[in-house]
């Protein structure tokens, strides 16, 4: 908890240093949809499920590639904050004020998902791994689809964007999509050799990120 406030100000710092301004209204409205479900979810889980948190504070990848999958999604992520900045200073685009809107409502139910995800399912690691014990889950949002929380976080980062009243940085985040697809694939081999009965769930739910699509 103590490097929450510091997040807040690292966050505001990337998002209204390049406006030059702190009438930046969607930047605002961004950070309080962001921060608030963030808040609400580390109180919850620190009293319900510590391990979770301990598990999704662990960053360093076993998988070779998987670390440069992380690298180019992390700089990609990076550029897409610093650009809406610059997008409000120099007004490069001209997003609807209810878009905007819709876009947080977007991230907010996007927040939604993975607070159930990580609700059923204590081992959602931030890294790929299979620990001793681990059990494949298959109630709440993974009775749809093999993969719920990068369905959430997919429609986090296509949605980020237009939050914060920039098109342009949509070129760095749709990118990312790619590389959350390849990461579901290589996290899918893992899991099919290393966690049992991951086979014969992957037989009952068909769909890895968007039911009857794929």
């Amino acid at each position: 908890m103590i490097f929450f406030p510091a997040g807040i100000i690292a966050f505001g710092l990337v998002l209204f240093l390049p406006a030059g301004s702190l009438d930046y209204w969607q930047a605002w409205l961004f950070m309080v949809t962001l921060f608030a479900p963030f808040l609400f979810a580390v109180l919850y889980f620190m009293k319900h499920d510590p391990g979770l948190l301990e598990r999704r504070m662990r960053f360093r990848e076993k998988v070779g590639q998987q670390k440069k999958i992380v690298s180019i999604a992390a700089a990609m992520f990076m550029m897409g904050l610093l650009v809406p900045g610059f997008d409000f200073r120099y007004g490069w685009s001209n997003v609807p004020a209810p878009v905007v809107i819709l876009a947080d409502v977007f991230i907010f139910l996007s927040y939604l998902l993975i607070f159930f995800v990580f609700r059923v399912n204590s081992y959602a690691s931030r890294i790929i791994e299979v620990e001793r014990g681990q059990r494949v889950i298959s109630s709440g949002p993974y009775s749809r689809i093999r993969h719920p929380m990068y369905a959430g976080v997919i429609t986090m980062y296509v949605s980020m964007p237009l939050a914060l009243g920039s098109y342009w940085p949509l070129v760095f985040n749709v990118p990312v999509i790619a590389l959350i697809i390849l990461r579901t694939l290589n996290e899918e081999k893992v899991l099919m050799r290393d966690l049992k009965g991951y086979r014969e769930y992957a037989r009952k739910v068909r769909y890895r990120l968007i039911p009857g699509v794929w």
